[in-house]
């Protein structure tokens, strides 16, 4: 096979990867917060992270090009203070796909962490478990196959 019919297939497996780490990272740290928390506002920070999942893909394209474009707020930021464009680059890419697949994530992780008993937490605090050590040791491995889930469906997203 030409090594041009290589290309797209590997930059969509970049674009992937790259999208299901950064959406993983941020929907995991997100779900444990939002699981554990309450707070005013909590009900409206669930639907925002939500959003990108009931948004047809034009209104959020169009969104994202808004926020990053040259004239967008981010996106000036972004090309005056850093010299970095993200208009119709693999990393626009990567960034467009991680904000459409977060809610997948996030939803499946949080159902996870919402699962696990929080006396097992609990009992480690009391034996001396800092919270990383909690997170660590007790919460993650517990929601494990939950976070498994989300980023398979990430990753295909």
């Amino acid at each position: 096979m030409p090594e041009s019919t290589l290309i797209p297939l590997w930059l969509t497996l970049k674009v992937a990867c790259l999208a299901t780490v950064a959406s993983g990272a941020l929907g995991v740290g997100l779900a444990w917060w939002m699981a554990r928390r309450r707070f005013v506002g909590h009900a409206l920070l669930d639907a925002l992270l939500m959003l990108p999942m009931v948004l047809p893909p034009t209104v959020l394209g169009y969104y994202l090009i808004v926020l990053v474009g040259r004239n967008g707020w981010l996106g000036r930021y972004l090309d005056q203070w850093l010299g970095i464009n993200l208009m119709f680059t693999w990393q626009g890419a990567v960034l467009a796909a991680a904000v459409v697949s977060l809610p997948l994530i996030y939803k499946g992780a949080r159902a996870a962490f919402e699962e696990t008993d929080p006396r097992l937490a609990q009992a480690a605090r009391t034996l001396g478990a800092g919270e990383l050590e909690v997170f660590w040791r007790i919460s993650l491995p517990i929601a494990l196959r939950g976070i498994t889930a989300g980023l398979m469906l990430t990753f295909a997203r």
